[in-house]
C-alpha cells in the first residue's frame, strides 16, 4: 500500500467519524480543560488553514458557475444572509440569554456558509455544483455583511469596530481561500499529483484543526456550560433547524428542483461556524465562543441525518418509479 493509500485511508476514517471525535475531546476537555486550552491562541491560524483547504477545493469552473445560475445562486445567498442572522437575533430575545451568549448567537447567525454544506449537500444527492457556487459567494461577501449585521444586531455590547471585524475576515478567511484557489491553479497545471494528494490529506488536516478549536473552547468555557450551558445548546438547535427549514421552503417556494431546494436547505443552515470561534477568541471572550463551538457539534448532527434523510427519499422515489422501456 503506497503512502497517498494510507493518507487517504486515514482521512475518510477522519470524515467518517468526524461527529465522534468531537464529542469526545469535547468532553475529555470538560474534564480536563488545561489539558486544551493552550490551543486557544493558535484558533485563528487553525482556522485560515481550514479555509486554505476550502480554497484547495475551488477551481475556475466553480467561478462560472455564478455567471451561469445566477438567480438559484443569488437566492440561496440572500436567504441565508437574511433568515440566519435575523433568527439569531430573534432567538436570543426569546430565550432571554445573556449578553455574552446572545453575541455569540448573532455571530453565528452573521457567519458565511462553510464548507460542510458542500458535504452534505453532496450526501443528500443535492446540487453539489449549486452549493459551491453559493458557499463562494457568500465566502467573499463575508468581509462586508459579517461585520455589517455584527455591529447593527449587537452594536450597543461591542468593543470592537466594523473595519476591525472586516481587517480579521480578509486576514482568516478571504487570504486563506484565495492562496489555496491559486495553489490549486498552479498544481493542477504543474504537479497535477501533488494537487490530488493534497485534497487527499486536507480533510484530515481540517478534522484535525476543527476537533482542536472546539475542544479549546469547550476547556475555555467550562463555567459557562455547566451554568448556562443547556440554554445555548437549545439556541443553538433552534437556529439550525430554522436555518434548514427556512432554506428548503424558500428553495421550493422559488420553484428550485428537488436537488437544489436541498442545496438551499444546508447552505442556509449550515454556517461557519470556526470563522465563528475564531472571532469570539480574539475580540471577546471565551463564553462569546461557546454557541458557536456547540452549533460546530450540532450541525454536523443535524446535517448528515438530513442528508441520508433525503438520499433514502431518493432512493424510495426511484424504486417507486415504474420502468421506462426503450419503446415507451
Amino acid at each position: 500500500m503506497s503512502t497517498l493509500d494510507v493518507v487517504r485511508r486515514v482521512s475518510a476514517i477522519a470524515n467518517r467519524y468526524f461527529v465522534v471525535w468531537v464529542l469526545v475531546f469535547s468532553g475529555l476537555a470538560l474534564a480536563a480543560p488545561t489539558a486544551f486550552t493552550w490551543i486557544s491562541p493558535y484558533i485563528t491560524p487553525l482556522l485560515g488553514v481550514i479555509m486554505l483547504g476550502m480554497g484547495l477545493t475551488l477551481q475556475p469552473v466553480d467561478f462560472r458557475r455564478l455567471v451561469e445560475r445566477p438567480r438559484d445562486v443569488c437566492i440561496g445567498a440572500v436567504t441565508q444572509w437574511v433568515v440566519m442572522p435575523t433568527a439569531a437575533y430573534a432567538i436570543t430575545v426569546a430565550l432571554a440569554l445573556p449578553p455574552e451568549l446572545a453575541l455569540g448567537v448573532v455571530l453565528v447567525g452573521a457567519a458565511p456558509g462553510g464548507t460542510a454544506s458542500n458535504v452534505m449537500t453532496y450526501l443528500g444527492d443535492g446540487d453539489v455544483a449549486l452549493s459551491v457556487a453559493i458557499t463562494t459567494v457568500t465566502t467573499i461577501a463575508a468581509p462586508i455583511v459579517m461585520p455589517a449585521w455584527v455591529v447593527f444586531l449587537a452594536g450597543e455590547q461591542l468593543d470592537v469596530t466594523f473595519a476591525q471585524l472586516f481587517t480579521s475576515i480578509v486576514q482568516v478567511v478571504l487570504v486563506p481561500v484565495i492562496a489555496g484557489f491559486a495553489l490549486r491553479y498552479f498544481l493542477d497545471r504543474k504537479a497535477p499529483e501533488l494537487a490530488e494528494a493534497g485534497l487527499d490529506v486536507f480533510p484530515a488536516v481540517s478534522v484535525i484543526a476543527i476537533v482542536a478549536i472546539v475542544a479549546a473552547v469547550v476547556g475555555l468555557s467550562k463555567a459557562t456550560i455547566l451554568t448556562a450551558g443547556a440554554t445555548a445548546i437549545v439556541a443553538v438547535v433552534a437556529h439550525n433547524t430554522i436555518g434548514l427549514g427556512a432554506g428548503y421552503s424558500v428553495g421550493r417556494s422559488t420553484g428550485m428542483s428537488e436537488d437544489r431546494v436541498r442545496t438551499c436547505a444546508f447552505e442556509v443552515g449550515l454556517q461557519n461556524s470556526g470563522l465563528a470561534v475564531a472571532l469570539a477568541t480574539s475580540f471577546f471572550s471565551p463564553a462569546v465562543a461557546l454557541p458557536p463551538a456547540l452549533f460546530s457539534i450540532w450541525h454536523n448532527v443535524s446535517g448528515p441525518a438530513l442528508a441520508s434523510y433525503f438520499a433514502r427519499d431518493e432512493e424510495s422515489v426511484s424504486s417507486s418509479s415504474p420502468a421506462i422501456h426503450a419503446d415507451d
